[in-house]
């Protein structure tokens, strides 16, 4: 299981960021190891479902998060409602810093088979920070 936090500035502003976060569709075109994202709403009206597949290598894999955007405070959560998670739970939110943004990312994780765990659990923890910088990239790409 990991428990991993992560925080950085971004000189993008808050709204911007979140936006950009909250653009799940885009995720394929520059989120690494994305290769597909399918958005609906969610029956129950707390948000909306996204299902999400990765790819590590010959291993490709596809789970469900239920997605809640809260555009008033500027935080996204989602949590896994399917796939090879015991949980998964995050949380971005981006606040005011300077004349930009200080982003916090904060994700849970257990993945359900141990044996898939020894070896995923670490190379997804991994790459959270690589997913971080994608976000960025992608930002300087949009806003300039």
């Amino acid at each position: 299981m990991a428990d991993l936090f992560l925080e950085r500035h971004s000189p993008h502003l808050p709204q911007r960021m979140f936006d950009l976060v909250s653009d799940l569709e885009a995720y394929p075109r520059f989120i690494p190891n994305c290769k597909a994202m399918e958005v609906r709403d969610d029956a129950t009206g707390e948000g909306i479902l996204a299902r999400m597949t990765i790819q590590f290598g010959p291993i490709t894999q596809a789970y469900t998060s239920r997605v809640v955007a809260d555009p008033q405070a500027l935080t996204i959560t989602a949590k896994a409602v399917d796939g090879p998670f015991a949980y998964l739970d995050s949380k971005w939110s981006f606040e005011v810093e300077g004349e930009g943004t200080r982003i916090r990312f904060d994700i849970d994780f257990k993945i359900a088979n141990p044996l898939v765990a020894a070896v995923a659990e670490p190379a997804f923890a991994a790459k959270q920070s690589e997913i971080i910088d994608a976000f960025e990239d992608e930002a300087d790409r949009r806003f300039g």
